[in-house]
């Protein structure tokens, strides 16, 4: 009988009396909720990996997560959102758009704010192709840039899934 006991105060001990248990089970619902985010970008996905990171290091008191680590981990989240910003722009750019074209993408990315989750697809789409018919284009330019508004999104959310990727590991190697 006192074996068993020993064997439950042990398993205790190693799970529900330890911080480092409590610290990821906190930490994995915004580890989920970034990695949707950066798929679907109503939600700011690698800002609330960070999060989940700082939530992590005030439950264990930061004893396996060191300055350098959330530095670095900060450095990742403003690469993200350049890479975000200037992805559409690039891919707009990269279809032969104008200039009015690119900017008509980054601005038409604010459609996430009238229509949601859709606007940051839509928005851009529809504002490159706004900018290329506000300069007197073609419509068949105004569709290529469009297109390109829209290839450049979706590289801009497979960069900011590496990136996002990136973040995870290095914080699972931090722990190891």
């Amino acid at each position: 009988m006192q074996t068993i006991a020993d064997c439950l105060s042990s398993l205790y001990t190693l799970t529900f009396a330890n911080a480092h248990v409590w610290g990821l089970l906190a930490t994995l619902p915004f580890l989920i909720g970034g990695l949707v985010g950066t798929v679907f970008p109503a939600l700011p996905g690698t800002v609330l990996i960070l999060v989940g990171f700082l939530v992590y290091g005030s439950i264990t008191g930061f004893d396996s997560l060191s300055v350098g680590f959330f530095v670095g981990q900060m450095v990742l989240v403003a690469l993200s959102y350049l890479i975000e910003f200037f992805a559409t722009a690039f891919g707009v750019k990269m279809f032969g758009g104008s200039k009015a074209a690119a900017w008509g993408a980054v601005l038409g990315s604010l459609l996430i704010f009238v229509l949601g989750p859709i606007g940051i697809i839509v928005g851009p789409l529809l504002g490159a192709i706004a900018g290329e018919l506000i300069m007197e284009e073609q419509i068949k330019q105004a569709l290529h840039s469009g297109v390109g508004s829209f290839l450049g999104f979706m590289g801009g959310v497979i960069a900011n899934l590496v990136i996002s990727g990136l973040m995870i590991a290095w914080f699972v190697w931090q722990l190891l």
